[in-house]
């Protein structure tokens, strides 16, 4: 059944449509007479990518676009900025930014980060790169890799070997599902960014798993796992980990927190004796 939102986006890719002329798309004008003004569905399909049948669902209300959808129908149409927004709001998605995805830590985050010294916490930018542990998180975890693509944690949990094992298989296929969905959706609202760009497609390029989950669509956040690190000094410790969304520069924040009470409480407050520093990795 479509939604209220997706009967309203009918019309107005009807609209946008017939407004453009395929001269004005780069398109050649075919043979003879056209019945009707602007662009066809073939035609918009064409520039889209996507196919006719779909376009035709999209103005009858029986399908809903992915945001990527959106974004290619806004720029084969030729959007303004202000009818981007309309499209993207009609269709349930946020909007994508103009520029890249923030890499820089603002002042309150940074608060934060300091302010929650008794657990590991890290802040991770928009595509999931690691910006900066707090000081128990490095003694945790150790200091993060210089590398870009070793500091993401999509490349570090399918392309290297991760200091972390889950409970249960089930928890692992949830935690990566869940983790492709982000940076899909990352990509779709930071388009030009052009290091998020290419670590998803050397991901989608040298491991099956990931390009399998990012072709199935799935809309699924990653909000929380529970696994076990191994670290050199204490042994095994089981954590929670909990991601909290921060507005202040699109930011992700993950606070790792043991059980009370337990072997793996005492193993993490024997690590949090020392926590006078972080450690930040700016572009």
């Amino acid at each position: 059944m479509a939604t209220k939102n997706a009967r309203s986006l009918g019309p107005l890719l009807r609209e946008y449509r017939n407004r453009l002329s395929p001269e004005e798309s780069g398109l050649p004008r075919p043979p003879g007479a056209r019945r009707t003004p602007g662009l066809r569905r073939e035609e918009l399909a064409q520039l889209a990518g996507v196919s006719e049948d779909y376009i035709k669902r999209l103005e009858q209300g029986r399908s809903h676009p992915s945001a990527s959808v959106v974004n290619s129908l806004a720029r084969a149409l030729r959007l303004s900025q202000a009818e981007y927004e309309q499209l993207s709001a009609l269709s349930g998605h946020a909007i994508a930014a103009p520029g890249a995805v923030h890499r820089t830590i603002g002042a309150a985050t940074q608060q934060l980060l300091d302010r929650l010294s008794d657990v590991p916490v890290g802040v991770y930018d928009a595509g999931w790169t690691l910006l900066s542990y707090n000081a128990l998180g490095v003694r945790v975890f150790g200091e993060p890799a210089e590398n870009y693509n070793q500091r993401n944690m999509a490349w570090r949990f399918f392309m290297e070997p991760a200091n972390f094992d889950w409970e249960c298989d089930a928890q692992e296929r949830n935690f990566k599902a869940a983790l492709v969905a982000d940076l899909r959706d990352a990509v779709s609202r930071y388009p030009h960014d052009e290091e998020l760009a290419k670590l998803t497609a050397e991901l989608r390029a040298s491991h099956g798993g990931f390009d399998e989950l990012w072709c199935s669509g799935s809309a699924a956040k990653f909000v929380g796992t529970t696994g076990v690190t191994h670290h050199p000094a204490v042994g095994q410790i089981t954590l929670d980990a909990n991601a909290l969304s921060v507005p202040e520069g699109d930011l992700k924040l993950v606070v790792f927190t043991a059980r009370p009470r337990t072997r793996d409480a005492h193993r993490l407050a024997a690590l949090g004796e020392d926590h006078e520093r972080s450690f930040h990795y700016p572009q």
